[in-house]
């Protein structure tokens, strides 16, 4: 029994504070465990955080790692290897600011320490090599860069999520699309939510076309943010350009061929470094403008589609029947020879062949049309006429001061008559058939008015003769 009440309140005060006591000492045991259990006790059970920081490093939780060791630093600031271990992290992370101090106050525990001193090199060249690599970038110079990214940076700093975005996107500006998606695709084992990784991927099978899988990666980036300004570019940009491309297409089988024209072109413009895409948009344009009869035009579109994929039999062969819209014969022979090779079972390409080999066969035959002057579609009278024309202008007899010249244009007009002149002959030649024997002057038997053994030749002009009269008539 408590002799009075300020005894019995001083007890209850004595116990009071021994409850506080107890509960303060309690409060410590449970938030300080993780450190007690971490350090141990003096006597050396510190291996035990550098174990569990490496198995954390091991699995890439390198936050995880990081805060057992400020935890561990916190409650002894002379753990000096607690420091090395950071410093360790923080380089491969390429946070190199708080690496470098994490060095430097290991270095001051354990002066002079070849390891430290070792990594604090390699931290001051991946810096260095970081900073070369974005310069190179934004000048352009990005085979230089991923050279330094991945031989420097990406060496001594393999966990530096910087580095390995700037990679992928250096991997794309190099056109290197399967490296791109693989090196995006770790990125993204890591952080499936990584919305650079997202964009950089989608993008990467953009440039090979993959428009599906494209679309797949802008639409997850979208869901995650929907303001990303990158992500709606690449989005909207790609179904602009599926939009114009089927349009185009469309308009085609419509038969809206000019229409068409424009709509290729215009999808053409949307991206020109799309060129597994645009190889075909060049294909589809060169295919309607030979259609079109616009030779030239044509040209330019089929050598566009090859200049990509030199290998592109269609762009060939269409290539081919542009040369041929533009009289360029040999061009078109050449071209329309290599498909046929590339394809010799292709009855198509051997027709087109034919087509070539004739029209530069007889693009090295004499025109008598143009010799006469006259179209192809002239009447009988009109070539008669032409003839009588010329064979006046020409005559010897009327060129004594340039009888040589004149004799051989005589010659030319005659032969020109002697085949046009005759229903058969001029049929035969407009089917492109040799006509050696009939004038064209290739063989012996060639036509010659003033011929050779003395035979003479007679050329008589009637009333119909311009200037005429009663007619004249010539002797050779």
């Amino acid at each position: 029994m408590l002799k009075n009440p300020m005894e019995a309140l001083a007890w209850r005060g004595l116990v009071y504070t021994a409850f506080l006591l107890n509960f303060v000492l309690l409060c410590q045991f449970v938030l300080l465990q993780p450190l007690v259990s971490a350090l141990g006790s003096k006597s050396g059970n510190a291996a035990e955080l550098f174990e569990r920081v490496s198995q954390s490093v091991k699995v890439k939780h390198y936050s995880e790692a990081l805060d057992d060791l400020n935890a561990a630093i916190e409650a002894d600031p002379s753990l000096s290897e607690a420091y090395f271990h950071r410093a360790s992290i923080l380089r491969q992370l390429c946070r190199y600011e708080e690496s470098e101090k994490s060095y430097e106050k290991f270095l001051e525990l354990k002066p002079r320490d070849s390891a430290a001193e070792k990594e604090l090199s390699q931290l001051h060249q991946a810096r260095s090599a970081l900073d070369s690599a974005l310069t190179l970038f934004e000048s352009g110079d990005f085979s230089k860069a991923l050279e330094y990214i991945s031989k420097v940076v990406l060496v001594f700093s393999p966990a530096c999520s910087k580095a390995k975005l700037l990679k992928v996107r250096l991997l794309i500006a190099t056109k290197d699309y399967s490296g791109a998606i693989s090196d995006s695709g770790y990125i993204l084992k890591e952080d499936d939510d990584n919305l650079e990784a997202l964009l950089l991927r989608g993008r990467a099978y953009y440039y090979l076309a993959d428009h599906d899988v494209a679309t797949r990666h802008y639409q997850k980036g979208l869901r995650l943010d929907p303001e990303h300004s990158e992500l709606k570019k690449a989005y909207f940009g790609l179904k602009n350009l599926l939009k114009k491309t089927k349009s185009a297409e469309d308009n085609v089988n419509k038969g809206k061929l000019r229409v068409a024209v424009e709509e290729y072109r215009a999808a053409l413009a949307l991206d020109p470094n799309h060129l597994a895409h645009n190889v075909h948009l060049h294909l589809g344009l060169c295919k309607l403008l030979v259609k079109l009869g616009r030779g030239k035009d044509a040209l330019s579109s089929c050598n566009d589609a090859l200049d990509i994929d030199g290998e592109l039999l269609d762009a060939l062969v269409q290539r081919g029947e542009a040369k041929l819209l533009i009289e360029e014969w040999e061009g078109a022979v050449e071209d329309l020879k290599s498909a046929a090779q590339k394809s010799p079972q292709d009855m198509n390409i051997r027709e087109a062949l034919m087509r070539a080999e004739k029209a530069l066969k007889m693009s090295k035959r004499k025109d008598w049309y143009k010799i006469l002057g006259v179209s192809k579609t002239a009447s009988v009278s009109e070539i008669k006429r032409a003839y009588k024309k010329l064979a006046l202008q020409w005559h010897p007899d009327k060129n004594v001061d340039n009888r040589e010249e004149a004799e051989n244009k005589f010659r030319e007009i005659a032969a020109a008559y002697e085949i046009l002149g005759d229903e058969e002959k001029r049929t035969r030649y407009d089917r492109g058939e040799d006509l050696e024997d009939m004038g064209t002057g290739g063989g012996g038997g060639g036509f010659n008015p003033f011929g050779g053994g003395g035979q003479q030749f007679h050329f008589t002009f009637g009333d119909g003769f311009p200037g005429g009269g009663g007619g004249f008539e010539f002797h050779f």
